[in-house]
């Protein structure tokens, strides 16, 4: 019987997207919520990750469910079953994004609420530091150096 053009595997492909972020195993785990001996599972295609897996891997990934899994040995009727899309970004990364926004905004228009608004800013960006995931914190750190370093100068500290 003739068989269709081999597929990739989707523990693999998990692998590699893991590896380009240069994450380990337990890093991928703690982002989803499993274990270690978990993600190994889907690496070495052990297990076949259900939907909610695959969609929480693909926003890890930043891409959309349909595109992780596609070419893949991914289930058809399982795949059928995938949001079409989800979120890509963590509160951190939205929240600096913003932030980075108003900053490019304060130092094209400068006005007496550019300081209001950077003093709003380091005070939302030091109660997500509390909040945040450890692997978001160092970037919410930089953003509020950013928010602080644009406060002295706008003081002239």
């Amino acid at each position: 019987m003739p068989r269709g053009p081999e597929r990739e595997s989707l523990g693999r492909r998990i692998a590699d997207h893991r590896a380009k972020l240069g994450w380990t195993q337990t890093d991928l785990a703690e982002r989803l919520g499993i274990s270690r001996v978990a993600v190994s599972h889907l690496e070495t295609d052990m297990s076949t990750p259900g939907e909610r897996t695959v969609a929480l891997l693909a926003g890890l990934f930043k891409q959309e469910p349909h595109e992780l899994v596609a070419g893949t040995n991914y289930p058809p009727a399982k795949a059928d079953r995938l949001p079409l899309v989800v979120n890509r970004h963590t509160e951190a990364e939205l929240q600096v994004a913003l932030c980075e926004a108003d900053l490019g905004w304060i130092e094209r228009q400068p006005s007496l609420y550019g300081d209001q608004r950077l003093s709003e800013w380091d005070v939302a960006l030091r109660r997500l530091a509390v909040d945040c995931d450890a692997h978001d914190l160092p970037l919410v750190e930089a953003a509020r150096d950013r928010v602080r370093a644009a406060l002295d100068l706008r003081s002239g500290a």
